[in-house]
């Protein structure tokens, strides 16, 4: 049996969540396995709807991590079969006593803290005494090597997607109706937050619909951001060119991505915070859309570099403004675009397993 310890689960939407959701889908496929989660309102439908146990955990934050272990190391103590721990952070590991075998999962911003502080310390006292560490990208396994973490226990292990599924006819219909006939389609699907760079898109934006009139940027997603950027859409008098959405179907999402033509992320470090992965990049591959990211962080694992998209200095506005203008320029995208979808076979869920399988 396998035990996943996790402070993000579906139902709760967000990128981490869907990583450890296929996880666990894929881990039982191999074995028993067991989830403890955090709690989350109307989880009961869907946990009752999975062929695995999953157990929730309530209360404050703080309540809710000493809780966790508790139930955790009593349930260790009465099921000897356990033979793994796989874990989505290192805090979740913290408290945790058994000597059985333990995998973590690190993402970047988790452990991007100030070597010889007092938060890495804690992140390297879990880290150095497990098993297995899993970085999500080659930036994040060489930032934990920095940080102090062995680099022997690390492996790298790009997360996974589900295969596409075909989008519904009438979702098509209502993303074209929500792109008004543009023909220069962009797409951001993420937080609306610093370090996604919403703001120097927009102001890419701005000089590009002098070249291309018939630009449009769709913005899904919500975040601290959100307020300040639509008062720059309307500064920049772009209010027919940026749209923001969210709370949508995911069909229409899909929708949105299959219809649109690049996807555009060009996320930049914005204090600890940075992009360790981008499984956005991937997803919108799926589709055949090619995708823009930015030079910091673990963008470079999902885009092949001037094959199946741009990698860019998301500092540099310029530099934005030239990687969109390359795309749409004798609508290279497509070709782009062709290639990120073939690409994209790497990263199913399928075949990211068996490298967990090595060390399982």
């Amino acid at each position: 049996m396998y035990l996943l310890i996790t402070r993000t689960f579906p139902p709760e939407l967000g990128g981490m969540q869907n990583l450890m959701w296929g996880l666990a889908r894929s881990l039982a496929k191999l074995n028993l396995i067991k989830v403890f989660a955090d709690y989350h309102e109307n989880h009961e439908k869907f946990d009752n709807s999975v062929s695995f146990s999953i157990e929730r955990v309530s209360g404050m934050k703080l309540i809710r991590k000493y809780r966790k272990s508790y139930l955790i190391n009593d349930y260790l103590k009465n099921n000897k079969n356990v033979e793994c721990l796989i874990a989505d952070h290192w805090k979740s590991l913290e408290l945790i006593k058994t000597n059985k075998k333990k995998i973590c999962l690190i993402h970047s911003k988790e452990i991007n803290h100030p070597k010889g502080s007092g938060l890495n310390k804690k992140v390297l006292s879990v880290l150095n005494n497990i098993d297995h560490v899993v970085a999500n990208s080659n930036y994040t396994k060489n930032l934990a090597i920095d940080l102090g973490v062995d680099e022997e226990k690390i492996v790298v292990i790009n997360p996974g997607v589900e295969p596409v599924v075909e989008v519904p006819k009438k979702y098509l219909d209502e993303a074209e109706t929500i792109l008004k006939g543009k023909k220069n389609r962009l797409i951001t699907v993420s937080r609306l937050d610093k370090r996604k760079n919403h703001e120097k898109v927009i102001m890419a934006i701005r000089n590009l619909k002098e070249i291309y009139p018939d630009i449009i940027y769709t913005c899904i997603g919500y975040g601290d951001e959100e307020e300040k950027l639509k008062k720059l859409v309307v500064e920049l008098k772009l209010e027919d060119q940026v749209t923001f959405l969210k709370d949508i179907p995911p069909d229409l999402k899909n929708a949105l991505i299959a219809k649109s033509h690049i996807f555009v992320m060009p996320s930049i470090i914005y204090k600890k915070s940075v992009e360790g992965f981008g499984i956005a990049y991937v997803e919108a591959a799926q589709y055949g859309v090619p995708s823009i990211g930015g030079k910091d962080g673990g963008a470079s694992d999902a885009i092949i570099h001037e094959k199946t998209g741009l990698i860019c200095d998301g500092n540099k506005l310029e530099d934005i403004y030239s990687s969109i203008e390359t795309l749409f320029k004798e609508n290279k995208y497509l070709e782009y675009g062709k290639e990120a979808k073939n690409n994209s076979t790497n990263f199913l869920w399928d075949k990211a397993i068996e490298k967990y399988k090595r060390i399982l």
